[in-house]
């Protein structure tokens, strides 16, 4: 049987960061590189130390979900490693973004995660891990990022709560909370046409080979279900912890001097 890892979002970004460290967490016969570019996926076989297979899928269109599903059953492999990085968000208040495009954050970030998930666990077994992308902003609300922000909650709340539901199987599932991370993903957060500028101040901002590094560590603990890069990050999530979250929604507005 092939031993597999499966990282969605793996053309950019953190997704593509841990496809090319794919050798700090371990031996896989084959790595499943799933993202909307087929070049970009082609491209990681120049990076990536294991066999890539690219699976060009809109993770976005439910049909996609099926083709995976397809593709499992055909092939039968195990999944050892699966990490869900597919997702995007939008800077604005809510009635600034298209809803099409707000309804979209919520297939892409929340739908697609779910779905692949549960069509790769019949797959998993003792030692396989999951690792899902969420965000500090999982932790509180936040005017103006506001969709993005519960979408990430949702991640948080889901792996922590399925990270029990499979402990039973031997599968270990962890969420990765990042804060603000130098990637592509501000190309498309920011809405440049409008000239709003949501975002003025970032407290600090963070390499994907920091969270990933971060990551790839974390995971080989099996009783950690959250794992967070940082100083900046873990004292915020604190503070949300022990602060009523209308305070840290005003701090937020003001520091980023919105009404």
């Amino acid at each position: 049987m092939k031993t597999i890892a499966v990282i969605t979002g793996a053309s950019k970004g953190i997704g593509k960061e841990f496809a090319d460290r794919i050798a700090e967490y371990g031996k896989v016969d084959e790595v499943w590189a799933i993202a909307r570019s087929a070049d970009k996926l082609e491209a990681l076989k120049e990076s990536v130390p294991y066999p890539v297979r690219p699976i060009a899928l809109d993770l976005s269109r439910e049909e996609s979900f099926r083709e995976y599903a397809s593709l499992l059953r055909e092939e039968k492999p195990f999944i050892k490693l699966l990490i869900n990085c597919s997702g995007f968000g939008k800077f604005g208040a809510v009635t600034d973004v298209p809803t099409s495009e707000n309804l979209n954050m919520i297939s892409l970030n929340c739908a697609a995660l779910t779905a692949i998930t549960q069509e790769s666990l019949p797959y998993m077994g003792k030692g396989s891990d999951v690792i899902q992308i969420a965000s500090v902003a999982a932790y509180q609300p936040i005017p103006y990022i506001g969709v993005y922000g519960a979408t990430k909650a949702y991640v948080l709340s889901f792996s922590r709560a399925l990270n029990r539901e499979v402990k039973g199987k031997g599968i270990h599932v962890m969420a990765v909370c990042p804060f603000w991370t130098k990637t592509e993903f501000f190309n498309r957060a920011i809405n440049k046409d409008d000239g709003k500028v949501i975002v003025k101040k970032y407290a600090a901002m963070y390499m994907p080979s920091q969270i990933v590094g971060k990551a790839y560590r974390d995971i080989k603990k099996k009783n950690k279900d959250v794992s967070m890069y940082g100083f900046v990050a873990n004292a915020q999530t604190l503070a949300t912890k022990i602060l009523p979250h209308k305070l840290i929604m005003s701090f937020w507005q003001s520091q980023q001097k919105l009404k």
